[in-house]
């Protein structure tokens, strides 16, 4: 199965973290460690240099983009070697059409399957500019479309936007995160009225996740009902918990070849959002969401430390606590007895 197939059938995909250690230097053998527990834990994918392994890797004094990209191309090649199936890999690519075309070709270069293009850096660009930088990035490497919310950095892409998205041939896949249930709408519509049955639907909504993965969209195209869906998730969320994640994936889709949805999954779909919610900080407007996935990993022993690029990007106050909240609430959710398990391995 190529890596194209499986991306349309639906798969877990985190976002990776950046393992720091006390001195905010890089440590490479933590980041190989947080990839083959993502391998072990059954995720499909990894995608790299998107923002939960933070912006600044890019920053000429940082100068991480490179080696972390390089470090991947290594270490997925050798856990592919151990898989039944190659893990999708995904870029991060941001920046002015200059730039991203440089991610772009490097990320390609790498044996990254994808880029998820941000369009962040593009906010007074009207809607032929965007279009004709999509374009040309799409000329390098398949295109990750993303719908990234206003409050951590993205703009809102109407309707319109997403329509004309949806016709640019090396589209693969849209990963939708407007937190929005109207805005995440108007990507499902685009998609279906374009005909693009070969664009996999992705959430990105963290608010949502659960019912994302439920639920049916049908839509009347020329006199005809089609129906889409959004098979997986590329989520910051699923950095953490991920063997759990796998395990919701997989009895979502199988939940959605029938015609009803049991309760439990619905009261699951509740319990998500609030671990959600702890993680990433929405109390307060997201600003811990790195920091408090860190967290976990460092209460698992994945990472040693919170520590971010940034010495100001940290837990908010009353973060910790919502995280002991919800490791309370919902044991049944986390995966710390499989991490405890074969942590020493990943760190070897």
């Amino acid at each position: 199965m190529s890596v194209f197939e499986i991306l349309q059938r639906g798969v877990v995909i985190p976002a990776s973290p950046l393992a720091l250690n006390a001195q905010r230097r890089w440590d490479e053998r933590r980041q190989r460690a947080l990839w083959r527990y993502y391998s072990a834990a059954g995720a499909g994918g990894i995608a790299v240099g998107v923002h939960t392994t933070q912006f600044a890797i890019r920053d000429p004094q940082v100068g991480l983009f490179r080696p972390l990209l390089e470090l991947a191309q290594e270490e997925f090649g050798r856990l592919d070697s151990t898989r039944a199936e190659p893990l999708v890999r995904i870029a991060g690519i941001c920046g002015d059409t200059a730039q991203a075309v440089a991610e772009a070709e490097l990320a390609a270069g790498l044996g990254f399957h994808a880029g998820l293009l941000s369009l962040s850096a593009l906010k007074d660009a009207n809607e032929d500019d965007l279009i004709a930088h999509c374009r040309r990035v799409a000329e390098v490497i398949p295109l990750v479309g993303f719908y990234l919310q206003p409050a951590v950095g993205g703009r809102v892409l109407n309707y319109r936007f997403w329509r004309r998205f949806a016709e640019i041939e090396n589209v693969v896949a849209v990963k939708i995160a407007p937190f929005n249930r109207y805005q995440t709408l108007d990507v499902v519509r685009a998609v279906a009225e374009a005909g693009r049955e070969d664009i996999a639907l992705y959430t990105g909504n963290d608010d949502n996740i659960v019912l994302d993965l439920l639920t049916p969209y049908r839509f009347s195209v020329e006199g005809r009902v089609v129906e889409r869906r959004i098979v997986g998730g590329l989520l910051g969320h699923w950095a953490v918990w991920t063997k759990r994640a796998v395990e919701l994936l997989e009895r979502c889709h199988a939940v959605s070849r029938t015609e009803s949805v049991p309760a439990d999954l619905l009261r699951l779909a509740v319990e998500v959002t609030d671990c959600n919610a702890a993680f990433f900080d929405a109390a307060n407007a997201f600003k811990g969401c790195i920091a408090g996935i860190h967290e976990v990993l460092r209460r698992q022993g994945l990472l040693e430390g919170i520590w971010c690029l940034d010495p100001h990007e940290t837990l908010s106050p009353g973060q910790a606590e919502e995280i002991d909240r919800v490791y309370r609430s919902y044991p049944h959710l986390n995966d710390d007895a499989f991490v405890a398990e074969h942590l020493h391995e990943w760190l070897s």
